[in-house]
């Protein structure tokens, strides 16, 4: 992977070494977690958010801060795992485990990355098709190279990578915020919701399933201890302190900008298409109810903040894919071979003619497969003190960790479920 440029680190150092303050050093600590937040706003989160929103107005936002406090411990957890060892999950994956173990998590996670990657290519090239009356296939071969053009920058090392990212995710939460003043929100009624846990029937709790169940990706587990491994040279055990400690203020900021670019999806749903439009669930359908109802304008904002999503988090996980190789395989490949691997199925599936939402559904249950490798894997390594030394995870933060886990993996076990036609008590009537 890039690195920090001379100018980045010897920054970094001073502010280290006590010679440099004020929130312009901090900032240089600032990145990995914008990063990583990415993966929460991505085109996938689109289609469940305005579900949630059209189907059960405010309601389920509560559901949405949860799903968002367990992202913030889990990305922390990573960033914790890189800068204290200095290597990232799959890199140690590979030393701790046996070969056979370290093939399997390598091929589960690689099937993942392209599974993310069809559902990110998606939503950028449906929000150009839309934007511009292009064909969908179109509008893919727009977002590759986009994304490839972007992916360029890896050369000139990670703060370049970093500012780009960082002002599509500036794009999408200004399109969102417009879109909270051009709706009309019942704040007293989204309040209640936030504070509320209430689950009205059996298909809020599917929604809920959904939201909460694809919330911790697993290249975003994979990519953030690999962003912060290297990021930061510290001599003294009060060094790391302050890194942590840095990590972890970026992270909780990142990561409740994406809770609130969330929360603001459902809010704008609600306010759009509860009243009269219920039935709204695919992209397409909400962004041609929404031109009608609340203008050209919002509509229009509706699928910039889409082209960013979709094009930013494509960027992103091919980062990881690319991390995922060299931590597991010990084997860098060229940055074009890499992002033509991750988006081959992407075209396949447009190809085939397969129903774009269609294929967000199963690129989430790919996911909810693959997600308990990285998981579990992580709540392993922060828990050994052999690993970890004195920044071992306390008992309170292992206990919150195993029922996050616990949490995510059961409701992804629900999606699996429903999916492939299973049975489940709890979610009959």
């Amino acid at each position: 992977m890039p690195s920090l440029t001379e100018k980045t680190q010897s920054g970094i150092a001073a502010v280290l070494a006590g010679e440099r303050g004020g929130w312009r050093g901090r900032l240089l600590f600032a990145g990995p977690a914008v990063i990583a937040s990415v993966a929460y706003m991505d085109p996938g989160n689109y289609a469940t958010n305005i579900q949630a929103g059209a189907g059960y107005g405010y309601t389920l936002l509560w559901v949405v801060l949860l799903a968002n406090l367990i992202a913030m411990l889990f990305q922390a957890l990573s960033a914790r795992l890189g800068i204290v060892t200095g290597k990232n999950l799959a890199e140690l994956a590979r030393d701790n485990f046996p070969r056979p173990i370290v093939w399997i998590m390598w091929a589960v996670s690689e099937v993942a990355a392209m599974a993310t990657d069809l559902a990110e290519f998606l939503g950028g090239a449906i929000g150009l098709a839309l934007l511009f009356n292009l064909p969908l296939m179109v509008g893919m071969v727009i977002t590759a190279l986009v994304t490839y053009g972007i992916l360029l920058f890896e050369r000139q090392g990670f703060r370049p990578m970093e500012l780009i990212i960082g002002a599509l995710v500036g794009v999408i939460g200004l399109c969102y915020l417009a879109e909270l003043v051009i709706a009309p929100i019942d704040w007293g009624a989204a309040a209640g919701g936030l504070m509320t846990p209430v689950m009205p029937d059996a298909a809020a709790l599917t929604i809920a399933v959904g939201i909460i169940g694809a919330t911790v990706m697993p290249h975003a587990i994979y990519l953030h201890s690999g962003l912060t491994q290297a990021r930061a040279t510290t001599h003294s055990e009060a060094e790391t302190r302050r890194v942590l400690g840095f990590s972890n203020t970026e992270v909780v900021v990142a990561l409740a900008v994406a809770g609130m670019v969330n929360m603001a999806m459902v809010m704008m749903a609600a306010s759009a298409f509860h009243q009269g439009h219920a039935e709204v669930a695919e992209i397409e359908t909400a962004y041609h109810t929404l031109t009608p109802l609340l203008g050209a304008a919002a509509a229009g904002m509706f699928l910039a903040s889409l082209i960013a999503s979709g094009i930013s988090s494509s960027v992103v996980g091919t980062m990881a894919g690319q991390m995922i190789m060299q931590g597991f395989l010990h084997i860098r490949v060229p940055v074009w071979l890499r992002r033509l691997v991750t988006m081959v199925p992407a075209f396949a599936v447009v190809a085939a003619g397969v129903n774009a939402t269609q294929a967000l559904v199963i690129s989430q249950v790919i996911l909810s497969i693959a997600l308990p490798v990285p998981m579990v894997a992580l709540i392993l390594f922060v828990t050994r003190r052999e690993i970890m030394g004195p920044f071992v995870v306390g008992p309170g933060v292992r206990a919150l960790a195993l029922i996050g886990a616990a949490a995510v993996l059961g409701l992804n076990f629900v999606l699996l479920a429903e999916f492939f036609g299973l049975p489940i008590p709890f979610l009959a009537g």
